[in-house]
């Protein structure tokens, strides 16, 4: 009686029905488990380049504006003509006076001011020796740690040194300059923190 009239028909669809169902299941479980390799929202958004408004530095001299990207501290601040007519002179002071090193100086910013406007810095406020933030002392007189001090970054913690365009000077903890992030200015009050100048390497 088993063997007795075979529907091939109703086995063709019960087989395909099956295999349709599966397939969905296997979509349905294939979708949340790719989804969980991207990156969240959050880890989204911390990598994303950050539009800062620039204007407010000119109100007062020595201002610094602090930004996050990539959760780094980005300082922006503008230099002084005295500031800049400093820098110069503290070449024989310093480890990487040139920034030689690639990894902390795009090639945008390969220039005395490690900027792309002399008078406006843009640099990460983490010091490469142990990952502290130095303090900003700006002032180009003597200090307590440097009698000849032109005005930069002082790391209190193991008393590395950088000038106002985030050089290392010689003989302290922190083997190379602060790093300089990709960044681009949109206009005269506006740039952009994450994203390089177009046409830069």
């Amino acid at each position: 009686m088993a063997n007795e009239g075979v529907n091939s028909g109703r086995r063709r669809f019960l087989t395909a029905t099956t295999a349709v169902v599966g397939a969905v299941g296997v979509a349905a479980a294939a979708v949340p488990f790719i989804s969980s390799w991207k990156p969240s929202a959050r880890a989204q958004v911390a990598g994303a380049p950050v539009e800062v408004d620039i204007s407010k530095i000119d109100l007062e001299p020595g201002m610094r504006m602090i930004v996050q990207w990539r959760g780094k501290p980005v300082w922006i601040f503008r230099r002084t003509p005295e500031q800049l007519a400093a820098l110069p002179g503290l070449n024989d002071r310093l480890r990487d006076p040139a920034s030689d090193n690639v990894d902390q100086t795009p090639a945008f910013a390969k220039n005395e001011t490690r900027s792309l406007k002399p008078e406006l810095a843009v640099i990460v406020g983490i010091c490469t020796h142990l990952g502290c933030s130095p303090s900003y002392v700006p002032e180009l007189q003597p200090q307590a740690f440097d009698s000849e001090w032109a005005g930069g970054f002082y790391c209190p913690c193991h008393n590395s040194r950088f000038d106002l365009a985030g050089r290392v000077f010689q003989g302290v903890p922190a083997p190379s300059n602060l790093e300089v992030p990709p960044y681009h200015f949109v206009d005269d009050n506006h740039l952009i923190v994450g994203v390089a100048p177009e046409g830069a390497a």
